[in-house]
Protein backbone atom coordinates (compact mmCIF):
# COMPACT_ATOMS: atom_id res chain seq x y z
CA UNK A 1 0.00 0.00 0.00
CA UNK A 2 1.94 3.07 -1.25
CA UNK A 3 1.42 6.63 0.07
CA UNK A 4 3.45 9.13 2.03
CA UNK A 5 6.42 8.23 4.40
CA UNK A 6 5.75 7.42 8.18
CA UNK A 7 7.69 10.46 9.01
CA UNK A 8 4.83 12.87 6.55
CA UNK A 9 1.47 10.49 6.86
CA UNK A 10 -0.86 12.28 8.99
CA UNK A 11 -3.14 9.97 11.37
CA UNK A 12 -6.27 10.81 12.54
CA UNK A 13 -7.14 9.63 15.89
CA UNK A 14 -10.71 9.69 16.34
CA UNK A 15 -11.80 8.89 20.24
CA UNK A 16 -15.03 8.03 21.38
CA UNK A 17 -14.70 9.95 24.69
CA UNK A 18 -12.58 12.70 23.96
CA UNK A 19 -13.41 14.82 26.99
CA UNK A 20 -12.01 11.64 29.57
CA UNK A 21 -9.18 11.53 31.55
CA UNK A 22 -7.03 9.18 29.15
CA UNK A 23 -8.09 10.85 26.04
CA UNK A 24 -6.77 14.17 27.09
CA UNK A 25 -3.57 12.78 28.52
CA UNK A 26 -2.88 11.23 25.11
CA UNK A 27 -4.01 14.30 23.02
CA UNK A 28 -1.31 16.68 25.77
CA UNK A 29 1.15 13.70 25.27
CA UNK A 30 1.45 14.20 21.85
CA UNK A 31 1.19 17.99 21.94
CA UNK A 32 4.11 18.01 24.35
CA UNK A 33 6.65 15.36 22.10
CA UNK A 34 5.91 17.39 19.51
CA UNK A 35 7.38 20.30 20.85
CA UNK A 36 10.11 19.07 22.68
CA UNK A 37 8.78 19.23 25.68
CA UNK A 38 9.01 15.52 26.80
CA UNK A 39 10.96 12.50 26.33
CA UNK A 40 8.99 9.09 25.44
CA UNK A 41 9.27 7.04 28.14
CA UNK A 42 6.08 4.69 28.54
CA UNK A 43 5.62 4.34 24.95
CA UNK A 44 6.23 0.90 24.65
CA UNK A 45 7.25 0.94 21.44
CA UNK A 46 9.62 4.08 21.52
CA UNK A 47 12.89 2.28 22.07
CA UNK A 48 12.59 -0.81 19.42
CA UNK A 49 14.54 -0.90 16.34
CA UNK A 50 13.55 0.85 12.98
CA UNK A 51 13.50 -2.57 11.73
CA UNK A 52 10.31 -3.35 14.12
CA UNK A 53 8.95 -0.05 14.12
CA UNK A 54 10.56 1.84 10.83
CA UNK A 55 7.36 2.00 8.94
CA UNK A 56 4.58 3.08 11.88
CA UNK A 57 3.72 6.80 11.60
CA UNK A 58 5.62 9.39 13.95
CA UNK A 59 4.15 10.60 17.18
CA UNK A 60 3.90 13.86 16.03
CA UNK A 61 2.35 13.06 12.97
CA UNK A 62 -0.80 12.18 14.99
CA UNK A 63 -4.31 14.47 14.73
CA UNK A 64 -7.03 13.75 17.19
CA UNK A 65 -10.68 14.56 17.03
CA UNK A 66 -13.42 12.48 18.38
CA UNK A 67 -17.03 12.28 20.47
CA UNK A 68 -17.94 13.25 23.74
CA UNK A 69 -21.26 13.86 25.68
CA UNK A 70 -19.69 17.24 27.20
CA UNK A 71 -18.95 19.66 24.62
CA UNK A 72 -16.21 21.34 26.97
CA UNK A 73 -12.52 21.53 24.66
CA UNK A 74 -9.83 19.20 25.48
CA UNK A 75 -8.11 22.43 27.58
CA UNK A 76 -10.95 22.27 29.98
CA UNK A 77 -11.65 19.08 30.45
CA UNK A 78 -7.94 18.42 31.03
CA UNK A 79 -7.88 21.05 33.44
CA UNK A 80 -10.67 19.40 35.21
CA UNK A 81 -9.35 15.95 35.73
CA UNK A 82 -6.08 17.43 36.98
CA UNK A 83 -4.06 14.35 35.37
CA UNK A 84 -0.59 17.05 34.76
CA UNK A 85 -0.68 20.14 36.82
CA UNK A 86 -1.84 23.01 34.38
CA UNK A 87 1.71 24.41 34.29
CA UNK A 88 2.87 21.54 32.17
CA UNK A 89 -0.24 22.13 30.09
CA UNK A 90 0.11 25.90 29.74
CA UNK A 91 2.50 25.34 26.40
CA UNK A 92 -0.22 23.78 24.64
CA UNK A 93 -2.75 25.56 25.77
CA UNK A 94 -4.01 26.80 22.52
CA UNK A 95 -3.79 23.40 20.86
CA UNK A 96 -6.14 21.76 23.44
CA UNK A 97 -8.53 24.64 23.45
CA UNK A 98 -8.81 24.48 19.94
CA UNK A 99 -9.97 20.65 19.80
CA UNK A 100 -13.78 20.60 21.10
CA UNK A 101 -15.32 17.17 20.66
CA UNK A 102 -17.99 16.10 18.35
CA UNK A 103 -21.70 15.34 19.45
CA UNK A 104 -21.38 12.17 20.68
CA UNK A 105 -23.96 9.26 20.70
CA UNK A 106 -25.14 8.57 24.16
CA UNK A 107 -27.78 5.90 26.12
CA UNK A 108 -28.70 5.91 29.20
CA UNK A 109 -29.71 2.62 28.81
CA UNK A 110 -25.55 1.46 28.78
CA UNK A 111 -24.11 4.21 30.98
CA UNK A 112 -26.31 5.09 33.67
CA UNK A 113 -24.03 7.41 35.56
CA UNK A 114 -22.46 9.50 32.64
CA UNK A 115 -24.57 11.70 30.83
CA UNK A 116 -24.51 14.87 28.79
CA UNK A 117 -25.95 17.30 26.38
CA UNK A 118 -23.89 17.42 24.06
CA UNK A 119 -25.08 14.63 21.81
CA UNK A 120 -26.52 13.45 18.14
CA UNK A 121 -29.67 14.10 17.50
CA UNK A 122 -31.05 11.38 15.06
CA UNK A 123 -34.43 9.52 14.57
CA UNK A 124 -32.85 5.84 15.16
CA UNK A 125 -29.28 3.82 14.75
CA UNK A 126 -29.57 4.25 10.95
CA UNK A 127 -29.42 8.16 11.38
CA UNK A 128 -26.77 8.63 14.23
CA UNK A 129 -24.24 6.06 11.71
CA UNK A 130 -24.86 8.74 9.07
CA UNK A 131 -23.45 11.61 10.97
CA UNK A 132 -20.82 9.68 12.39
CA UNK A 133 -19.96 8.99 9.17
CA UNK A 134 -19.93 12.60 8.05
CA UNK A 135 -18.03 13.71 11.28
CA UNK A 136 -15.30 11.09 9.86
CA UNK A 137 -15.11 12.48 6.54
CA UNK A 138 -15.29 15.98 7.61
CA UNK A 139 -12.28 14.91 10.31
CA UNK A 140 -10.54 13.02 7.37
CA UNK A 141 -10.83 16.35 4.30
CA UNK A 142 -10.27 19.08 6.81
CA UNK A 143 -7.44 18.08 8.45
CA UNK A 144 -5.46 16.73 5.56
CA UNK A 145 -5.33 12.37 7.00
CA UNK A 146 -4.38 9.89 4.97
CA UNK A 147 -5.45 7.69 7.13
CA UNK A 148 -8.29 7.68 10.21
CA UNK A 149 -8.66 5.25 13.51
CA UNK A 150 -11.12 5.21 15.67
CA UNK A 151 -10.87 4.12 19.61
CA UNK A 152 -13.20 3.52 22.14
CA UNK A 153 -12.10 5.23 25.25
CA UNK A 154 -15.80 6.06 26.69
CA UNK A 155 -17.54 5.10 30.17
CA UNK A 156 -18.40 1.35 30.02
CA UNK A 157 -21.42 0.23 29.35
CA UNK A 158 -23.51 -2.51 30.62
CA UNK A 159 -22.62 -5.58 29.95
CA UNK A 160 -24.60 -7.69 27.17
CA UNK A 161 -24.60 -11.32 26.31
CA UNK A 162 -22.18 -11.67 23.19
CA UNK A 163 -24.60 -14.10 21.79
CA UNK A 164 -27.84 -12.69 21.32
CA UNK A 165 -29.14 -13.45 17.60
CA UNK A 166 -28.65 -9.94 16.26
CA UNK A 167 -25.01 -10.01 16.96
CA UNK A 168 -24.35 -13.52 15.18
CA UNK A 169 -24.70 -12.68 11.30
CA UNK A 170 -24.18 -9.43 9.18
CA UNK A 171 -27.53 -10.03 8.24
CA UNK A 172 -28.94 -10.39 11.77
CA UNK A 173 -27.05 -6.78 12.79
CA UNK A 174 -27.87 -4.63 9.87
CA UNK A 175 -31.88 -5.74 10.14
CA UNK A 176 -31.30 -4.91 13.92
CA UNK A 177 -30.04 -1.48 12.76
CA UNK A 178 -33.27 -1.41 10.23
CA UNK A 179 -35.54 -2.20 13.39
CA UNK A 180 -33.49 0.57 15.82
CA UNK A 181 -33.39 -2.76 18.56
CA UNK A 182 -32.79 -1.69 22.07
CA UNK A 183 -29.33 -4.48 22.27
CA UNK A 184 -27.72 -2.08 20.17
CA UNK A 185 -25.66 0.48 22.39
CA UNK A 186 -23.48 3.60 22.10
CA UNK A 187 -19.97 1.31 21.78
CA UNK A 188 -21.44 -0.97 18.45
CA UNK A 189 -22.81 2.23 16.54
CA UNK A 190 -19.30 3.48 16.70
CA UNK A 191 -17.65 -0.07 15.62
CA UNK A 192 -20.00 -0.51 12.99
CA UNK A 193 -19.71 2.89 12.30
CA UNK A 194 -16.00 3.06 11.75
CA UNK A 195 -15.68 -0.13 9.88
CA UNK A 196 -18.06 0.52 7.08
CA UNK A 197 -15.90 3.67 7.03
CA UNK A 198 -13.13 1.83 6.40
CA UNK A 199 -11.45 3.02 9.63
CA UNK A 200 -9.21 0.33 11.97
CA UNK A 201 -10.92 0.46 15.42
CA UNK A 202 -9.78 -0.38 18.58
CA UNK A 203 -12.34 -0.97 22.02
CA UNK A 204 -10.45 -0.02 25.22
CA UNK A 205 -13.52 -0.51 27.04
CA UNK A 206 -14.96 -3.43 28.20
CA UNK A 207 -17.96 -2.47 26.22
CA UNK A 208 -19.34 -4.81 23.70
CA UNK A 209 -17.99 -3.32 20.48
CA UNK A 210 -16.30 -5.03 17.44
CA UNK A 211 -15.98 -8.13 19.27
CA UNK A 212 -19.16 -9.68 18.51
CA UNK A 213 -19.85 -12.05 15.55
CA UNK A 214 -21.29 -10.09 13.04
CA UNK A 215 -19.00 -7.34 13.58
CA UNK A 216 -15.92 -9.47 13.53
CA UNK A 217 -16.90 -10.62 10.26
CA UNK A 218 -18.13 -7.52 8.57
CA UNK A 219 -14.23 -6.46 9.62
CA UNK A 220 -13.23 -9.47 7.91
CA UNK A 221 -15.07 -8.78 4.66
CA UNK A 222 -14.29 -5.15 4.48
CA UNK A 223 -10.22 -5.50 5.42
CA UNK A 224 -10.64 -3.48 8.39
CA UNK A 225 -8.85 -4.31 11.46
CA UNK A 226 -9.93 -5.02 14.73
CA UNK A 227 -8.94 -5.35 17.99
CA UNK A 228 -9.54 -5.21 22.22
CA UNK A 229 -11.04 -5.49 24.66
CA UNK A 230 -11.03 -3.44 27.54
CA UNK A 231 -6.96 -1.70 28.46
CA UNK A 232 -4.40 -3.65 30.39
CA UNK A 233 -2.55 -1.16 32.00
CA UNK A 234 -2.56 -1.70 35.79
CA UNK A 235 -3.36 -4.27 38.23
CA UNK A 236 -3.82 -6.67 35.41
CA UNK A 237 -1.02 -6.29 33.75
CA UNK A 238 0.80 -7.10 37.17
CA UNK A 239 -0.81 -10.21 37.32
CA UNK A 240 -0.22 -11.36 33.56
CA UNK A 241 3.78 -10.59 34.35
CA UNK A 242 3.64 -12.54 37.96
CA UNK A 243 0.92 -15.37 37.15
CA UNK A 244 3.44 -16.60 34.82
CA UNK A 245 6.79 -16.29 37.10
CA UNK A 246 4.40 -18.29 39.54
CA UNK A 247 3.79 -21.25 37.16
CA UNK A 248 7.70 -21.26 36.00
CA UNK A 249 8.48 -22.14 39.60
CA UNK A 250 5.47 -24.63 40.17
CA UNK A 251 3.73 -22.44 42.92
CA UNK A 252 0.25 -23.29 43.51
CA UNK A 253 -1.99 -20.42 43.41
CA UNK A 254 -4.46 -21.16 45.90
CA UNK A 255 -6.26 -17.66 46.23
CA UNK A 256 -5.88 -13.89 44.69
CA UNK A 257 -7.63 -11.49 45.73
CA UNK A 258 -7.67 -8.05 43.81
CA UNK A 259 -9.30 -4.81 44.75
CA UNK A 260 -9.02 -1.41 43.85
CA UNK A 261 -10.01 2.42 44.58
CA UNK A 262 -10.66 5.04 41.76
CA UNK A 263 -12.17 8.29 41.75
CA UNK A 264 -12.41 9.50 38.16
CA UNK A 265 -14.78 9.21 35.55
CA UNK A 266 -13.96 6.01 34.74
CA UNK A 267 -14.82 5.06 38.05
CA UNK A 268 -17.52 6.87 38.64
CA UNK A 269 -19.75 4.43 35.61
CA UNK A 270 -18.37 1.58 37.80
CA UNK A 271 -20.47 2.39 40.60
CA UNK A 272 -23.38 1.19 38.12
CA UNK A 273 -23.53 -2.02 38.93
CA UNK A 274 -24.30 -3.12 35.51
CA UNK A 275 -21.39 -1.32 33.92
CA UNK A 276 -19.07 -2.35 36.91
CA UNK A 277 -20.47 -6.14 35.78
CA UNK A 278 -18.82 -5.97 32.66
CA UNK A 279 -15.56 -4.70 33.75
CA UNK A 280 -15.31 -7.84 36.16
CA UNK A 281 -15.84 -10.22 33.29
CA UNK A 282 -12.63 -8.68 31.22
CA UNK A 283 -11.01 -8.78 34.26
CA UNK A 284 -11.91 -12.52 35.39
CA UNK A 285 -10.14 -14.76 32.74
CA UNK A 286 -6.72 -14.02 33.23
CA UNK A 287 -5.55 -16.34 36.25
CA UNK A 288 -6.86 -19.70 34.51
CA UNK A 289 -5.63 -19.11 31.20
CA UNK A 290 -2.21 -18.56 32.76
CA UNK A 291 -1.71 -20.84 35.36
CA UNK A 292 -3.55 -23.62 33.82
CA UNK A 293 -5.83 -24.32 36.05
CA UNK A 294 -9.05 -22.60 38.23
CA UNK A 295 -8.14 -20.72 41.22
CA UNK A 296 -11.54 -20.93 43.11
CA UNK A 297 -10.73 -17.87 45.12
CA UNK A 298 -9.87 -15.27 42.68
CA UNK A 299 -11.98 -12.17 43.92
CA UNK A 300 -11.89 -9.23 41.83
CA UNK A 301 -13.21 -5.67 43.50
CA UNK A 302 -13.34 -2.69 42.24
CA UNK A 303 -14.47 0.33 44.25
CA UNK A 304 -14.68 4.06 43.28
CA UNK A 305 -13.72 6.69 45.91
CA UNK A 306 -13.70 10.13 44.73
CA UNK A 307 -10.62 11.32 46.80
CA UNK A 308 -8.39 9.29 44.62
CA UNK A 309 -9.24 11.26 41.51
CA UNK A 310 -7.24 9.44 38.67
CA UNK A 311 -4.70 8.03 40.87
CA UNK A 312 -5.89 4.76 41.13
CA UNK A 313 -4.80 1.97 43.86
CA UNK A 314 -4.46 -1.55 43.42
CA UNK A 315 -3.54 -4.20 45.99
CA UNK A 316 -3.14 -7.60 45.49
CA UNK A 317 -3.19 -10.60 48.26
CA UNK A 318 -1.77 -13.96 46.57
CA UNK A 319 -1.49 -17.21 48.44
CA UNK A 320 0.34 -19.67 47.48
CA UNK A 321 1.58 -23.01 48.08
CA UNK A 322 4.86 -24.10 48.01
CA UNK A 323 7.71 -27.15 48.54
CA UNK A 324 6.70 -29.71 51.28
CA UNK A 325 2.88 -28.16 51.11
CA UNK A 326 3.91 -24.86 52.92
CA UNK A 327 1.97 -22.15 52.45
CA UNK A 328 3.30 -18.25 51.75
CA UNK A 329 1.95 -14.82 50.58
CA UNK A 330 2.50 -12.39 48.08
CA UNK A 331 1.37 -8.43 48.97
CA UNK A 332 1.34 -6.01 46.04
CA UNK A 333 0.27 -2.17 46.43
CA UNK A 334 0.11 -0.42 43.28
CA UNK A 335 0.04 3.10 42.94
CA UNK A 336 -1.36 3.89 39.81
CA UNK A 337 -1.71 6.75 37.89
CA UNK A 338 -4.52 5.39 35.56
CA UNK A 339 -4.33 7.59 32.92
CA UNK A 340 -0.31 7.49 32.50
CA UNK A 341 -0.65 4.36 31.84
CA UNK A 342 -3.26 3.96 29.42
CA UNK A 343 -2.74 7.03 27.56
CA UNK A 344 0.48 5.71 26.01
CA UNK A 345 -0.98 2.29 25.01
CA UNK A 346 -3.68 4.41 22.56
CA UNK A 347 -1.44 6.20 21.42
CA UNK A 348 0.72 3.29 20.29
CA UNK A 349 -2.66 1.18 19.36
CA UNK A 350 -2.97 3.62 16.95
CA UNK A 351 0.05 3.48 15.21
CA UNK A 352 -0.03 -0.35 15.07
CA UNK A 353 -3.68 -0.25 13.64
CA UNK A 354 -2.71 2.38 10.86
CA UNK A 355 0.07 -0.12 10.25
CA UNK A 356 -1.82 -3.10 9.76
CA UNK A 357 -3.89 -1.90 7.32
CA UNK A 358 -1.44 -0.42 5.40
CA UNK A 359 -0.23 -4.17 5.39
CA UNK A 360 -3.78 -5.05 4.28
CA UNK A 361 -4.42 -7.16 7.42
CA UNK A 362 -8.31 -6.92 8.63
CA UNK A 363 -10.31 -8.29 10.66
CA UNK A 364 -8.90 -9.62 14.77
CA UNK A 365 -5.34 -8.24 14.70
CA UNK A 366 -4.41 -10.74 17.18
CA UNK A 367 -0.98 -9.25 17.70
CA UNK A 368 -1.90 -6.22 20.04
CA UNK A 369 -3.29 -8.55 22.50
CA UNK A 370 -0.98 -7.24 25.01
CA UNK A 371 -2.50 -3.85 25.56
CA UNK A 372 -5.77 -5.61 26.61
CA UNK A 373 -7.69 -7.34 29.70
CA UNK A 374 -9.33 -9.50 27.24
CA UNK A 375 -7.55 -9.82 23.88
CA UNK A 376 -9.96 -10.57 20.54
CA UNK A 377 -8.88 -13.77 18.83
CA UNK A 378 -9.52 -14.76 15.42
CA UNK A 379 -11.09 -17.93 16.25
CA UNK A 380 -13.30 -16.92 19.07
CA UNK A 381 -13.34 -21.05 19.94
CA UNK A 382 -9.73 -20.28 21.08
CA UNK A 383 -8.76 -18.80 24.67
CA UNK A 384 -6.44 -16.01 24.40
CA UNK A 385 -3.15 -15.67 25.53
CA UNK A 386 -2.79 -13.88 28.79
CA UNK A 387 0.81 -13.99 29.44
CA UNK A 388 2.72 -10.58 28.73
CA UNK A 389 5.54 -11.79 27.63
CA UNK A 390 4.23 -13.98 25.41
CA UNK A 391 1.75 -11.44 24.03
CA UNK A 392 4.83 -9.05 23.69
CA UNK A 393 6.83 -11.75 21.54
CA UNK A 394 3.81 -12.62 19.25
CA UNK A 395 3.88 -8.68 18.62
CA UNK A 396 7.34 -8.39 17.74
CA UNK A 397 7.47 -11.46 15.49
CA UNK A 398 4.55 -9.51 13.67
CA UNK A 399 6.13 -6.51 13.56
CA UNK A 400 9.61 -7.58 12.25
CA UNK A 401 7.22 -10.19 10.00
CA UNK A 402 5.54 -7.14 8.75
CA UNK A 403 8.06 -4.80 8.07
CA UNK A 404 10.23 -7.90 6.11
CA UNK A 405 8.06 -7.81 3.77
CA UNK A 406 7.35 -4.25 3.80
CA UNK A 407 10.49 -4.14 2.37
CA UNK A 408 10.76 -6.82 -0.07
CA UNK A 409 7.52 -5.34 -1.60
CA UNK A 410 9.48 -1.96 -1.81
CA UNK A 411 12.08 -2.89 -3.60
CA UNK A 412 10.58 -4.95 -6.06
CA UNK A 413 8.31 -1.68 -7.03
CA UNK A 414 11.78 0.29 -7.37
CA UNK A 415 13.51 -2.47 -9.07
CA UNK A 416 10.65 -2.59 -11.72
CA UNK A 417 10.63 1.53 -11.81
CA UNK A 418 14.69 0.61 -12.60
Amino acid sequence: MQGRSPSTRRLGVAIVGLGGAVATTAVAGVALLRQGLIGTEGLPLAGLPAELVGGLVAYEQIVFGGWDLCGDTVWQAAITHNVLPAAQLLPIQATLEALQPWQAVGNAQFCRNVGGEHRIIAPDHRGMVEIIHGQLQHFRHGQGLDNIVVINLASTERSNASSLPIYRTIEAFEQALDDNHPDIGPAMLYAYAAITAGAPYINFTPSLGADVPALVALAEQNGVPVGGKDGKTGQTMMKTVIAPALRSRALRVDGWFSTNILGNRDGEALADQASLQSKLNTKASVLDQILGYHVESHLVDIRYYKPRGDNKEAWDNIDVTGFLGQPMQIKINFLCRDSILAAPLVIELARLQDWAQQQGSGGVQEHVGAFFKLPQTADPALQPEHALHVQEQRLYQWLAMTHAEAETDDSLVHGHGA
